[in-house]
């Protein structure tokens, strides 16, 4: 699960998200990883999951918000032949 929480943005400090993003951004993060093989390795997983949590702490939450972000790390990845 991702632990990370917010109000209000403020770079490099951890705020509180409401457990609703939080359950989004588990939800986004392990339908995204399912595209690839084996589920994502974890440094995969992580830049995934760090995007994630820089998006939500700048106010995205909703699933779609979030499932773009997810979609473009993950485009970043392969890309980068990850």
């Amino acid at each position: 699960m991702l632990a990370a929480t917010s109000h209000a943005y403020r770079p490099g400090v951890m705020t509180e998200l409401s457990e609703r993003t939080k359950a989004n951004m588990d939800v986004v993060l392990e339908e995204t990883c399912r595209q690839l093989p084996h589920g994502g390795d974890h440094d995969s997983r992580r830049f995934i999951a760090e995007r994630l949590i820089e998006a939500a702490q700048s106010g995205h939450s909703t699933l779609g918000e979030l499932g773009i972000i997810a979609r473009r790390a993950l485009s970043d990845i392969i890309a980068k032949g990850g």
